[in-house]
């Protein structure tokens, strides 16, 4: 069982943003669940830094997009933890393919994952934060395709749109029972799977970022961080970009030399 620690679970823990996002949670204080899909490895390396930074780590196993997965993992983070106090929804996939190209299965694949998931966990940790009588946050992880169209990432353009409406939809239905939703929505994140997508991925991104570089996934923490603590008590509904700038400068003309 957990101690006095507020608990923390952080879906798609086993590396990149939500790894991160763990680990500037434990150092924090917060005691913290990672969940994983199919990385077991990485989601034991998290929860062992986690332990490392002083507090309480379990792991859960669950593929975020399926109902009676997600309901087994939120049994078994009663009975290991006793209790929850924030949900990060953090779990996602993406297709590169082009709308002519994309096939029905990875557009079902990604939205299943990344907005029904989503959908899932916030139901459980909502109905698990009711019960508690202790109000809660709950923190969606979108994205810059929450609002601009990036070609060849129809799908998850789709599921990040969809999260920034559902992350409003249930700040407007959970506000009387305490329970807090926000998004935070990362910009240009040097991680393992975007240095894949590019050569020199700081060198793409970091030059059309106003801030003239890329994010780390501490930069996405740090916002998470704020968002479930007390000092943020009072700010729900809301989408908040970590982005170096780099989304609004995306709607003005903007130059690496301005």
């Amino acid at each position: 069982m957990s101690n006095n620690n507020k608990v923390a679970l952080v879906t798609g823990a086993s590396k990149g943003i939500g790894r991160g996002i763990a680990y500037g949670l434990a150092k924090a204080g917060w005691d913290v669940a990672v969940n994983y899909n199919s990385d077991q490895a990485g989601a034991e390396e998290t929860a062992a830094h986690v332990r490392e930074l002083g507090q309480q780590s379990w792991i859960l196993q669950a593929d975020a997009g399926y109902g009676e997965q997600v309901t087994a993992m939120f049994d078994k983070l009663r009975a290991d933890a006793g209790r929850l106090d924030l949900l990060v929804n953090n779990a996602g996939v993406q297709t590169f393919a082009s709308l002519l190209d994309l096939k029905e299965e990875d557009f079902d694949r990604t939205i299943r994952t990344n907005l029904k998931g989503c959908f899932l966990c916030s139901q459980q940790a909502a109905r698990a934060m009711k019960e508690q009588g202790k109000g809660g946050a709950i923190i969606n992880i979108g994205s810059g395709a929450n609002k601009q169209p990036f070609p060849s990432l129809v799908d998850y353009c789709a599921s990040k749109g969809g999260i920034e409406n559902l992350t409003k939809v249930c700040a407007v239905e959970l506000g009387p029972l305490g329970i807090r939703v926000n998004c935070v929505a990362p910009g240009a994140i040097e991680i393992e799977r975007t240095k894949l997508e590019a050569g020199d991925y700081a060198g793409t991104w970091g030059p059309i970022t106003p801030m003239r570089r890329v994010g780390q996934a501490q930069d996405v923490a740090a916002v998470v961080v704020f968002l479930a603590s007390e000092a943020a008590e009072f700010t729900t509904g809301q989408t908040i970009y970590v982005d170096g700038g780099l989304w609004t400068a995306a709607q003005w003309p903007y130059s690496s030399e301005s």
